[in-house]
């Protein structure tokens, strides 16, 4: 999903770049590594193991991805002289704030994927202090892979009402804006604007699943109130999840950047691309698929 969005910014930026995916690359494979970076300038590693259910039994399959694997780009991008940056989580996060976590707050997982991507986070920290970039995302809905949003458009269609957690909050940030963001900060970095570390790539505002919910019925012309609050303890699954995942923006001033939008306004825009516009048409009219 990020990925797609990726390649598609730059290539409207008219920026060279190449998108390897799994089969064309295996990233725990350090010679494979190495010479994919060889000469590049800036690497954005999308590439993650994202099923966070599943890694509560594979949590070691998970770390190879999320942990291995990033620390084998960070020790090729230090190597060869490339910025490196790299897509985190709020999962690494404890969850369990008021206010909006900061960057340097301090990190605690609640479950193995939050586990899994820390060490990938230590390990672009530990490798590369100044040209690493870790920048941590939450809540990611986009046109290119299955989504909150695209599922709950689709169910629209489906049933008259749907009920959704409404004791989880965070900031439902547009893939495609995190694109734009990753390559203004590669750009950054490569005029020496942008110190290494930890970014928050999130929208922002705030607001929990049932009000992104009720958002999008109301952006693709539908009743909101189809969509009817319900605790997480309703919806129990394998791995727990962050109460709070709502995320400070301070440092991307030092980067000479702006925090993203509002995710109400990210969503409105997201809305208007071709796959939303007709998941919110079905919709509308009734049809499934």
């Amino acid at each position: 999903m990020l990925g797609q969005d990726l390649l598609a910014v730059l290539k409207d930026s008219g920026i060279d770049a190449r998108g390897l995916g799994r089969a064309d690359l295996d990233i725990t494979d350090p010679a494979a590594v190495r010479a994919a970076v060889e000469g590049v300038a800036v690497v954005v590693n999308c590439a993650a193991w994202t099923d966070v259910d599943g890694a509560e039994t594979a949590e070691e399959a998970a770390t190879a991805v999320n942990g291995t694997g990033v620390r084998v780009l960070a020790e090729a991008c230090a190597a060869v002289g490339a910025r490196l940056l790299h897509v985190s989580t709020d999962y690494v996060l404890p969850g369990d704030a008021a206010q909006p976590y900061r960057e340097d707050a301090e990190t605690g997982p609640v479950n193995a994927y939050g586990r899994t991507k820390l060490v990938g986070e230590q390990a672009v920290a530990e490798l590369l202090p100044h040209d690493g970039y870790v920048v941590r995302t939450a809540w990611l809905y986009g046109e290119h892979g299955p989504n909150f949003v695209a599922t709950m458009l689709k169910l629209a269609a489906q049933r008259d009402t749907l009920d959704v957690v409404d004791d989880q909050h965070g900031q439902p940030t547009w893939s495609y804006a995190l694109a734009r963001r990753l390559v203004e900060l590669g750009q950054a970095a490569l005029a020496g604007r942008a110190p290494g570390g930890v970014y928050h790539g999130t929208a922002s505002g705030r607001t929990t699943w049932m009000g992104l919910a009720r958002e999008a019925y109301r952006l693709g012309g539908l009743d909101p109130e189809r969509i009817r609050p319900t605790t997480s303890e309703a919806f129990v699954r394998p791995a727990a999840r962050p109460a709070f995942s709502v995320l400070a923006h301070d440092r991307w001033a030092a980067a000479g950047l702006a925090p993203l939008a509002d995710w109400r306004e990210q969503l409105a825009e997201a809305l208007r691309t071709p796959v939303f516009a007709a998941l919110a048409t079905r919709a509308r009219d009734g049809r499934a698929g």
